[in-house]
């Protein structure tokens, strides 16, 4: 049976097409579409977009895409795919890892040892007269009042940024991390996430819904390409001369 790039590369040379005649059809630059042909897979952002650029590819040329994906999923994809894994209940034996090792009988003797020292000095200290019961009554009011007083530390900010898009239908899509960074074009017709410390995303179209770490952001309507730029301080529209790929 002919591997996944060899299945491609006849397909393409039956249609008489080059790379570049493909790039054109696809959206998906030359350097991936050979990378697929090669079976280079490490050459792609991710397996999300492997599996994205497959699909694209094999339509487009005819093919069965369900059956390419399928094999990649099969020979190449491995269990630390972690844009698309799910995140479980943890195993029986993180959870035993967790739980850490279990008490002897010397340290349950210990430990009944200090609960009864615990127990005759706290007698003691009920047994105090009035006097030593209002300094506790004091201290413990002192405590409570600073307690209360004390402000309520705000949670940490996030590092890292995870960008949602989903499109109402099939919507070309440039991403990369910051100037300078790889940049990803493809056409896209289900949801994709995208994540790093910095994403920047040029859409076709703005018939699309975002959300940022959980939080929905906000499009706004029109018929131009839109430019986003998303931090984890959260996001903007970019002008012309600042998205990807312009």
């Amino acid at each position: 049976m002919p591997s996944i790039g060899e299945t491609l590369r006849e397909a393409r040379m039956r249609q008489r097409l080059d790379i570049a005649d493909v790039e054109t059809r696809t959206k998906i630059r030359a350097k991936y579409l050979r990378a697929l042909e090669n079976e280079e897979f490490g050459m792609l952002p991710g397996p999300t977009f492997v599996k994205t650029f497959l699909r694209t590819y094999a339509e487009m040329l005819g093919l069965d895409p369900h059956v390419l994906v399928e094999e990649y999923r099969t020979s190449y994809e491995g269990e630390d795919e972690s844009e698309l894994q799910a995140l479980g209940p943890p195993s029986a034996a993180r959870r035993d890892r967790r739980r850490g090792p279990g008490l002897g009988a010397g340290s349950l003797a210990l430990l009944a040892l200090v609960a009864v020292l615990a127990a005759l000095v706290a007698i003691g200290l009920l047994s105090d007269d009035g006097g030593g019961n209002g300094d506790q009554a004091s201290r413990t009011d002192r405590t409570e009042t600073d307690t209360a007083a004390a402000p309520t530390p705000a949670p940490p900010r996030p590092k890292r940024v995870s960008v949602r898009v989903d499109p109402a239908s099939a919507t070309y899509i440039c991403v990369d991390h910051g100037a300078g960074t790889p940049v990803v074009e493809t056409t896209i017709e289900d949801t994709q996430r995208f994540r790093g410390k910095r994403v920047r995303v040029l859409l076709g179209k703005r018939d699309v819904r975002i959300w940022m770490n959980g939080k929905p952001v906000e499009v706004a309507p029109g018929a131009d390409p839109i430019g986003l730029q998303f931090t984890p301080r959260g996001s903007r529209e970019l002008p012309i001369g600042q998205q990807p790929c312009t």
